[in-house]
């Protein structure tokens, strides 16, 4: 009896051990890609270097309308087009039910901003970051791009467009204030995300919904 509980011990203490150095690693990797990320986001529109695209990544909607983290990734876009730094908007985001349109809203929501409606292009698989950059360079033929999202998520947007065929830069959307509690949440859930990133891109390399070619400009 003795002997076993000794032996549940140290599985125990083995997997406390794995444990916390497997959360060491992926904190150390947030770190290290937010620091070697920075020279490519921008948080002034003036500053941002002229591409032919934005690739405005999805962030959620309530019925027609867009989350508040989505409408200021879109009013940042249309701030950046309206300023002549691109001229194309790409607006990726879930469109996987018939209920859950998110491109759909996100192209009526820049329409408002005064966005031409041919200046804005749908990709209705983008269900995540990664599928997102993916197809971006595979289905619509980017090479370059300005990335928007909020600066939380930046890092690794960027990463995975770098590692995905499209050189970014990317814009910080902070046009709306978001909570204390909510930052948090964010940059904590960025941790097991950011750790994510590197293993698709440098493991499971999967393949997202792919389709016709359809080049942006073409």
């Amino acid at each position: 009896m003795r002997k076993a509980s000794s032996c549940a011990g140290r599985g125990l203490g083995y997997l406390t051990v794995t444990g916390l150095s497997l959360a060491c690693l992926a904190v150390g990797w947030r770190v290290w890609l937010v620091w070697s990320q920075q020279p490519a986001i921008f948080t002034r529109v003036e500053e941002v270097p002229v591409r032919k695209v934005a690739i405005v990544l999805g962030a959620g909607i309530r019925g027609d309308w867009p989350t508040p983290a989505l409408a200021d990734r879109i009013e940042t876009a249309a701030a950046l087009y309206h300023a002549g730094k691109v001229s194309k908007l790409l607006m990726t985001g879930d469109n996987s039910t018939l209920n859950y349109n998110e491109p759909g809203v996100m192209k009526s929501y820049a329409q408002r901003l005064n966005v031409p409606a041919e200046d804005i292009v749908l990709d209705y698989a983008g269900r995540r970051t990664y599928d997102s950059c993916y197809r971006a360079h595979a289905i619509f033929g980017i090479d370059q791009a300005v990335v928007v999202t909020q600066a939380f998520h930046l890092p690794r947007a960027v990463y995975l467009c770098d590692h995905l065929g499209v050189q970014a830069v990317g814009m910080v959307a902070q046009g709306h204030y978001f909570s204390p509690a909510t930052r948090l949440t964010w940059e904590t859930r960025e941790i097991l995300a950011s750790a994510a990133a590197w293993w698709d891109v440098n493991v499971a390399r999967p393949v997202p919904i792919l389709g016709e070619p359809l080049p942006i400009g073409d």
